[in-house]
């Protein structure tokens, strides 16, 4: 009897074995399949993106006809402050180092107002209010993360335009019908807010009840204990919030193009005036799906990834260090 039952229990461990092999190489398959995506984006991008400024396209001359187009000098499209499209297959100054300092600034800034607001949010909805409030208020905020960035887009462009332009008469300022920087930090603040917040609140309802009641115990107030204890007990959450946001305000391109005005050269620090963003730069003025003027977006793509790259990792670097300070 002994030995039958040893061996049923020896097959059901080897059964048990089996499904456990089969599910790790299921979750190493997907885990694969998805890092493939990311290496061939990385891959193509890369590749196009360097042809500008390996190889000659062809043009054309209304005085000479078919001509070649030298290679772009990679030193000047970095650091030129203009853009400017010729003719379709004629030559054109492709420089994006005014659009790279104004997508930093525009992102900066939005930053700026998104990240308080959406961390009193997260705390509001994970500590102070009635869970019916709460409950509401996470539903909304699921639903604004949800929203498609052109509804975002159309929004701004009707009416968060106006009300810059409204407050430019105030300043007797003239603007662009309101498409300005302002407008575009805007667009900004309302897109990143829902993925900062839900990210926050969800690091902040994490944080162990006895922590907070073990405060509350030391005389300290729901308030003190909430910014002092909460927060901070929640932060590593909060900045893996922050660089969602972050990258999500980076990489946005047709609600901030519907908004900024694309300007095609100069630095902008007024609010008031048009800017434009490395995504709006991309998405407008494709004229054809191949050539220098196709094959240059995806340069202009690949200056963006090397961004987004360096920022996440910065962030995370700040990330560390601020929790090592608390240590």
């Amino acid at each position: 009897m002994g030995f039958v039952q040893s061996y049923i229990t020896k097959k059901s461990v080897r059964k048990k074995n089996r499904i456990d092999k089969l599910f790790v190489s299921l979750f190493s398959f997907a885990s694969l399949f998805s890092a493939s995506f990311v290496i061939i984006i990385v891959i193509i991008v890369g590749l196009k993106g360097l042809t500008p400024f390996l190889l000659s396209y062809e043009g054309f001359n209304n005085v000479t006809g078919v001509v070649s187009l030298e290679p772009v000098n990679p030193i000047e499209f970095i650091l030129a402050n203009q853009w400017l499209e010729g003719p379709v297959g004629a030559s054109s100054y492709y420089g994006i180092g005014y659009a790279i300092v104004n997508t930093i600034i525009a992102v900066f800034l939005s930053m700026i107002l998104t990240v308080p607001v959406a961390v009193l949010t997260a705390l509001l909805i994970a500590k102070v209010a009635p869970k019916k409030l709460s409950n509401f208020l996470r539903t909304v905020v699921e639903l604004l993360a949800s929203i498609p960035s052109i509804i975002y887009g159309v929004i701004g462009l009707g009416v968060i335009t106006n009300i810059v332009s409204w407050i430019g008469g105030l300043f007797n300022i003239q603007t662009a019908a309101g498409l300005s920087l302002l407008s575009t930090v805007l667009v900004l603040f309302m897109m990143t807010l829902p993925t900062i917040t839900a990210v926050a609140e969800t690091s902040i309802r994490a944080v162990k009840n006895d922590i907070v009641e073990g405060s509350l115990a030391l005389s300290a107030t729901p308030m003190q204990t909430y910014f002092k204890v909460v927060l901070l007990s929640a932060k590593s959450g909060i900045f893996a919030g922050v660089i969602l946001g972050v990258g999500r305000a980076l990489g946005e391109a047709t609600a901030v193009s519907m908004v900024s005005g694309n300007a095609f050269k100069g630095v902008t620090i007024n609010l008031l005036e048009t800017t434009t963003t490395l995504t709006s730069r991309m998405l407008l003025g494709i004229k054809e799906t191949s050539g220098i003027d196709y094959d240059i977006r995806f340069s202009v793509g690949l200056v963006l990834m090397i961004i987004i790259l360096f920022t996440n990792i910065t962030l995370k670097y700040l990330m560390k260090k601020i929790g090592n300070l608390d240590e």
